[in-house]
């Protein structure tokens, strides 16, 4: 029997979503991908959502950012100097010493003027260069045994 591929298996992964959700992760992940060429895609099934990391290397530590999927929304995270990027439109949430998020309506917000701004600005504060050997490369990291339901309860507002 054949084992399957790290992307046939993300793709499995994001079967236990609800078919929105399971979209616009898949939409989300194809932006980053192709505006971070060479990256790899650190995948980790993890207890309470579905990461996507994008780093130089298959260090988690190396990523720069990741999309996480929720059961009821998708966000973008900055990795490694979150507190540090300049957000003049206050877009980054989060209170932790490194990293910060922006919870993401579509994958269509990945263009907009300013998340492309932060985009650019961690790039360049990291140092990671993109369009490298890795071509986009998945890794499957880790898959939890045990996880949080992924299609929503009710009651349980997108943030």
């Amino acid at each position: 029997m054949k084992e399957e591929s790290p992307a046939a298996q993300l793709d499995g992964f994001l079967a236990k979503y609800t078919a929105e959700i399971a979209a616009q992760a898949k939409a989300t992940i194809a932006k980053m991908r192709r505006r971070l060429p060479g990256l790899m895609q650190l995948v980790y099934d993890n207890y309470n959502g579905l990461v996507v990391g994008f780093g130089p290397t298959e260090r988690a530590s190396d990523a720069v950012f990741s999309i996480v999927a929720y059961p009821k929304w998708i966000s973008l995270f900055f990795l490694q100097n979150g507190p540090r990027l300049p957000d003049p439109e206050k877009l980054l949430k989060g209170t932790g010493k490194q990293v910060r998020h922006i919870v993401l309506k579509s994958a269509a917000d990945l263009d907009k003027p300013a998340i492309e701004a932060l985009i650019a600005k961690a790039l360049e504060q990291s140092g990671v260069k993109t369009g490298g050997a890795a071509k986009n490369r998945v890794v499957i990291k880790s898959i939890s045994a045990k996880q949080r339901p992924r299609r929503p309860s009710p009651g349980i507002a997108a943030p």
